[in-house]
């Protein structure tokens, strides 16, 4: 199956904003088990940041395997199954 790049990117975007919420609901316990302070606005903005971070590798990961390259990565478990490295259990 093959995707456009704007289905690649809706993609990575639906993913990233569920990552968002996560993030946003998950990042004061985890500062508060730190010890880190912050404030509201260095919360958004750390979000921001990540979250941007999170579309762009969705993106080029989507793209990446959509190239066909996912090929290499199909012939490296085949061997890997015929060696007996890997076992699809």
């Amino acid at each position: 199956m093959h995707q456009t790049r704007l289905v690649s990117l809706v993609e990575a975007a639906i993913n990233t904003v569920i990552g968002f919420a996560v993030s946003f609901a998950v990042w004061p316990f985890a500062a508060w088990i730190t010890g880190i302070e912050y404030s509201s606005a260095q919360h958004w903005a750390v979000i921001a940041i990540f979250t941007i971070a999170s579309v762009a590798r969705g993106y080029v990961i989507r793209r990446f395997f959509n190239a066909g390259l996912h090929l290499a990565a199909v012939r490296i478990a085949s061997r890997m199954a015929r060696l007996g490295a890997w076992r699809d259990e």
